[in-house]
């Protein structure tokens, strides 16, 4: 989903601030974005070294999103939504188109977000896509190394009814999906007349294939990610009236409890461009998540460690296996940022 603009007045912190000076650096043949780091607390050090910049990947993309790492082919793949491509990236190149169509597959011609968003690996390694467009989970009918716009169903509608547009997903490690149906991807969006739900729903779909309704009570669910051990769900919710991550129980039978809010953003959300849009959840339990500003970085209990401010709107992030690097889709740019 594409963050919502705020006012363009830019909060400062008190605390420590590092800041690079210059719009654009350029470096061994690289382009940088600068990065403002905003130090809550002394944890992260641990995670973020002072003077960071953001490298460019890629840019001139119309709006970026479901980043991807994909560790066997050592291969990114990016979603760019209004264009309906999906896209890959190896180190030494420059971005290449992987997939068209990716949301929108059929003749319509409707405008709208229609591409596809999230992007995933299902348990046996096919690519898996968020398709706004179709309004489904589809899976690409072809290999990894040898892409194809050939896909399949894996869920597409509730009770009958089709999806609003699937925004986010993620397998947990025995097979069953989770994932987040928003009203983005529909081509006026809450107000659409072809949308058939009247609420955006988180829903589990199980390895044995039956739906379930977790929730319907947050308002624009978004990123979604479980922990480590599994037993909680992590949402994000991009709504100016309610910019929050939510934290929920699995329950271990067919729902959720105990649900709360993670962490409020409504204090800087109120002065920073952007929304709780999407987030990855590090294997000690750290989570990155993006939100009003850039990126926010919060320990396993939701204390705010600090935060990342770039001039671009960040949509997602994704993580490589050693999670020493983190890539970001931001508005019209693919980056990386390494990690310690």
């Amino acid at each position: 989903m594409k963050a919502l603009l705020n006012s363009s007045f830019i909060f400062i912190s008190t605390l420590v601030l590092f800041s690079c000076s210059e719009k654009k650096t350029e470096d061994d043949n690289n382009a940088y974005l600068p990065i403002e780091v905003i130090r809550e607390n002394d944890a992260l050090n641990e995670i973020i070294a002072p003077g960071i910049k953001a490298r460019i990947i890629g840019s001139g993309y119309e709006w970026t999103e479901g980043p991807l790492w994909l560790e066997k082919e050592q291969m990114l793949l990016f979603s760019e939504i209004p264009a309906n491509n999906v896209h890959s990236w190896k180190e030494g190149g420059e971005p290449e188109l992987y997939l068209h169509p990716a949301g929108l597959t059929s003749n319509d011609t409707r405008g709208g977000e229609v591409g596809s968003n999230g992007l995933l690996l299902d348990p046996n390694g096919n690519l898996v896509l968020c398709q706004h467009g179709d309004r489904r989970l589809a899976r690409m009918n072809a290999p990894i190394d040898a892409p194809e716009p050939n896909y399949e169903t894996v869920i597409g509608d509730f009770e009958g009814k089709p999806f609003n547009s699937p925004n986010d997903a993620i397998y947990d490690s025995q097979g069953n999906l989770y994932l987040t149906d928003p009203a983005y991807g529909l081509e006026f969006r809450m107000e659409d007349p072809k949308k058939a739900i009247d609420f955006q729903g988180v829903y589990r779909y199980t390895k044995e294939g039956q739906l379930e309704l977790l929730l319907d009570s947050i308002s624009r669910p978004n990123g979604i990610a479980l922990t480590q051990d599994e037993k909680h769900l992590l949402i994000a919710n991009s709504d100016p009236e309610k910019p929050y991550w939510y934290i929920y129980e699995l329950d271990g039978e067919n729902g959720l409890k105990n649900g709360k809010v993670f962490y409020d953003a409504s204090s800087v959300q109120a002065n920073e461009p952007g929304l709780p849009d999407g987030l990855k959840i590090k294997k000690d339990g750290t989570v990155i998540a993006s939100g009003p500003g850039g990126l926010w970085i919060f320990d396993s209990n939701g204390l705010l460690l600090g935060r990342l401010k770039l001039d671009e709107l960040v949509s997602n992030v994704a993580l490589n296996e050693n999670e020493d690097l983190l890539f970001l889709t931001a508005d019209s740019y693919v980056l990386s940022i390494p990690l310690k």
